[in-house]
């Protein structure tokens, strides 16, 4: 394994490279049989596990209650909301038979052509069709909302060229559905699920976003309103992190869902959808990790604590396990993840190297003289320091260096961040500084064909239009028409 870690590319040389064997080499996942799809590892899902059992304690401290819907959709359902399905066209798997047969031929088997089904079923892109043709059965009055439903599934979107964890034909994610009484209801509710993403990736991920609004262009397919979380990964480049949309009454429109209110009048329902995936994965590996391999911040990190004993034969590990034991239980107690790792057959630099490559924030290592010394070596993951700490109250003073290490990778993310930003008031400016990367703040004149144009000719998008902006007059930096507000124009994954 030390070996493998040298040969590690380094971010400078090739950062999508060191991107692409960091996933293999720490063991989170590798490609699998069926092209753009991926395994997701034992240590690389427990990642995911972590995010995904805070994600559902949060939604779920706001009235959110799972359920689970079908993977197959008619496709009449697609049809239904025309933008929706301009959208999805051409990234749909669709199902058309039912049935394989044996090959008369001899070659194995083959599609049977008299079991083809009567409507084809496109594989789940996102389920706002199939949720709404089924609330539709829920919904009769005002008394029957709101409905907070949202469900853990995966989805299958037809990915060209594909990059495990931000880019997979197949992936998993929450979709979030909510159907209200009225508009204000709604778009509170959109506005509640990003301000939360934005909490869970500051605080968990030790992820600086910035929250804002897409432009009609970038918005989801039958939105009215998309508002976005975005990270910026070391390279400069932007990752759209969790999207939260406001649907207005398409869907409710499209499938005929109305309810009767509280005057007794027939209108149609409110809807706002909103989600997260395991891209997720992918901007904490990119955002945090170094050339040495992960670094896991300590609130996502699977083992937070690993503890590697040094001894020679099993009378020293005997008394180096007896003395560890009620600290490990200790550390437990606290809710704090610790792995003790005696295995004989592993050499303890072997062990050191792994360890440092799959992100453990914290290891300590611990034999014979250290314990008649009352010390422990330890090191921290995110500036690789080593120090010794007291055996004694050594359970408190881990907790507080975990909490020291989670806010030093957010706050080592946010400088990175902030240092990237720039304001540009020139297009050629612009065009120039983008193959640096980095957040550019620009005045825009609000058309699709500036934005297009932008696109066209510097492969970089219009992100979003931050929340916290202040208005301020200018000139749009390509055609100087006038602007209220800059946007952040960056290139993305």
């Amino acid at each position: 394994m030390a070996i493998e870690l040298q040969h590690l590319t380094k971010r400078q040389e090739n950062y999508s490279q060191w991107y692409n064997e960091l996933v293999v080499k720490a063991d989170l996942a590798e490609q699998s049989a069926v092209r753009g799809c991926m395994v997701i590892k034992p240590y690389g899902y427990a990642i995911w596990e972590k995010m995904q059992q805070t994600l559902d304690q949060m939604f779920k401290r706001t009235g959110v209650k799972n359920a689970y819907f079908p993977l197959l959709i008619p496709k009449s359902f697609l049809c239904r909301e025309a933008e929706h399905v301009e959208g999805f066209a051409k990234e749909c798997a669709v199902v058309t038979h039912y049935r394989l047969k044996n090959d008369p031929n001899g070659t194995g088997v083959i599609v049977d052509p008299e079991a083809r089904l009567e409507e084809e079923l496109i594989v789940r892109p996102t389920s706002e069709t199939i949720i709404w043709g089924t609330y539709k059965n829920w919904i009769h009055s005002y008394r029957d909302l709101p409905i907070i439903c949202n469900q853990w599934a995966n989805v299958m979107r037809w990915e060209m060229r594909t990059r495990m964890f931000l880019r997979t034909s197949e992936f998993l994610w929450q979709e979030g559905h909510c159907a209200h009484a009225t508009a204000e209801e709604s778009e509170a509710r959109t506005v509640q699920m990003i301000n939360l993403y934005a909490e869970f990736a500051r605080k968990y991920m030790a992820l600086p976003v910035v929250i804002g609004v897409k432009t009609e262009t970038e918005r989801f397919a039958g939105a009215l309103n998309t508002y976005t979380i975005e990270a910026m990964m070391q390279d400069g480049k932007a990752l759209q992190s969790g999207t939260s949309h406001n649907l207005g009454q398409n869907f409710a429109k499209a499938f005929d869902v109305t309810f009767v209110n509280k005057e007794n009048k027939p209108e149609y329902v409110w809807a706002n959808s909103w989600g997260v995936s395991t891209r997720l994965m992918g901007a904490l590996i990119m955002a945090h990790s170094d050339d040495n391999g992960l670094v896991l911040p300590p609130h996502l990190a699977p083992i937070q604590v690993v503890i590697v004993p040094i001894f020679k034969n099993a009378e020293q590990l005997a008394k180096i396990t007896e003395t560890i034991t009620p600290i490990i239980e200790e550390l437990a107690a606290k809710g704090i993840s610790v792995k003790f790792d005696d295995d004989d057959k592993k050499r303890p630099g072997f062990k050191f190297a792994d360890y440092e490559l799959k992100g453990v924030p914290v290891r300590l290592a611990i034999g014979a003289r250290d314990i008649e010394a009352g010390t422990i070596e330890v090191m921290r993951r995110d500036t690789l320091e080593k120090s010794q700490l007291q055996i004694a109250g050594l359970p408190e003073s881990i907790e507080a260096l975990l909490e020291e290490i989670q806010q030093n990778i957010y706050d080592k993310a946010l400088k990175m961040r902030d240092s990237r930003v720039k304001k540009v008031d020139s297009y050629d400016e612009f065009k120039k500084e983008i193959e640096n990367g980095g957040f550019f703040l620009c005045h825009w004149d609000g058309t699709p064909e500036t934005e297009e144009l932008i696109k066209a000719e510097t492969k970089a998008t219009i992100r979003c239009i931050p929340l916290d902006g202040e208005e301020e007059e200018g000139v749009c930096m390509v055609t100087g028409k006038p602007s209220k507000r800059r946007v952040i124009i960056a290139r993305a994954y």
